[in-house]
């Protein structure tokens, strides 16, 4: 088969799911509907979005179907065993998991917590709980100053996050203990990111987590997309936190992006550049700061925010770039609780030279997407089912 498309912009709204999944109820989530409630809290001004087609997906107020969709569309399964960032990542990239990353809803059990005082050499910690991070520190973060003791807590995600003020324990000694606790965090304990959350202020009124993030991810077994592409030769440019998903296996450049508009941004500084293969970016914000804090106005804005975006990346896709739009899971701001939630994902995919208006289906997993983009460059990847053909115009 001839190649179709030049290069491939993956776009990840993380977390913008479309409907509870079949088995949503087996994990607390029946009645989940990310992108449904959103549009049901208000009027949503979604006119790009719209017209590629997600009303076309199913039903949504105020976003009604088009009838003729500049993009083609449809809804993938989440197959996997799970609902977190990684595992719909992963899945994109052809790694179906049978086993889900553990959490830890009580937080870390003594065994963990013991040996990470131990090997860290920390006076002991604060928190082990599950906490939104910018709470925490507002919480805890007075205390930590006058005790030295890092703030260690998890979230509904397969994380174990430490947290500490940028003049009481320096970035290079808090990654030190972000790597000690990688190690510790093995066998039935291998969650899938421990992530160094650094702040400053003075008091908890104006305490604020600095931009020195960073994760340390499980990498991800090989036979994935992205080293299938760059030992191909091609490109494989990731945006925002998609190079720490994958432990930057198989990334050829990682373009940094703290928030949704910088991924925006860096999104059409890689698409103006001379590249050829695949640009995989992460849209943060939904899920971050929308989506777990249960801010349904903040994510409804959101949304329009980057409905107005839409037009600047399409202007800069060559004739022969394919953009394809979807999420990891959901996370339903309107829901109980702060976890994300078990959904399928919105699936649009256009281009200059993509057939447009064809209905996709239900996909049975995120693993097509990478099916897709691994075809279209003539290769392989031992997971999912490409669509390619579908987009091909006639």
């Amino acid at each position: 088969m001839s190649q179709r498309f030049g290069r491939v912009c993956l776009i990840v709204l993380d977390s913008a799911g479309i409907g509870e999944m079949p088995d949503a109820a087996d994990w607390g989530d029946a009645g989940a509907d990310t992108l449904g409630h959103i549009m049901a809290s208000r009027n949503v001004a979604l006119p790009n979005l719209q017209k590629m087609g997600l009303g076309n997906i199913r039903p949504l107020a105020g976003v009604p179907a088009s009838d003729a969709p500049s993009g083609s569309y449809g809804k993938c399964t989440l197959r996997s065993n799970g609902k977190d960032t990684t595992t719909g990542h992963w899945e994109m990239a052809g790694i179906i998991l049978e086993k889900a990353f553990p959490t830890y809803p009580n937080g870390f059990p003594p065994r963990i917590i013991n040996e990470f005082v131990a090997q860290a050499k920390v006076p002991g910690v604060l928190g082990n709980v599950p906490a939104s991070g910018t709470e925490i520190i507002k919480e805890l973060g007075e205390e930590h100053i006058r005790t030295g003791k890092p703030i260690v807590y998890t979230s509904a995600d397969s994380v174990f996050q430490i947290a500490a003020h940028e003049e009481v324990v320096p970035i290079d000694r808090l990654y030190e203990m972000c790597e000690i606790a990688r190690r510790i965090l093995d066998g039935e304990d291998k969650v899938g990111r421990v992530i160094a959350r650094p702040f400053l202020g003075s008091t908890a009124a104006n305490f604020k987590r600095t931009e020195n993030r960073h994760d340390y991810a499980v990498p991800p077994p090989p036979a994935n997309l992205l080293p299938l592409l760059k030992d191909a030769g091609l490109d494989v440019v990731c945006v925002g936190k998609i190079a720490s998903i994958y432990d930057s296996t198989g990334v050829t450049e990682d373009l940094i992006a703290k928030n949704n508009d910088q991924t925006v941004e860096q999104t059409i500084n890689a698409l103006n550049a001379d590249t050829k293969g695949l640009i995989f970016s992460n849209m943060v914000d939904f899920d971050m700061l929308y989506g777990h804090r249960r801010d349904t106005e903040g994510y409804a804005r959101a949304l329009e925010r980057f409905d107005t975006q839409l037009p600047a990346i399409f202007d800069a896709m060559r004739d022969d770039d394919l953009l394809i739009l979807t999420a990891d899971h959901g996370n339903d701001p309107t829901f109980r609780g702060s976890d994300h939630t078990r959904e399928y994902v919105p699936l649009l995919v256009c281009g200059k030279n993509a057939k447009p208006g064809v209905d996709l289906g239900t996909r049975g997993s995120l693993a097509d997407i990478g099916a897709t983009v691994a075809e279209n460059f003539g290769l392989a990847l031992g997971a999912g089912e490409s669509f390619l053909q579908a987009l091909y115009r006639t």
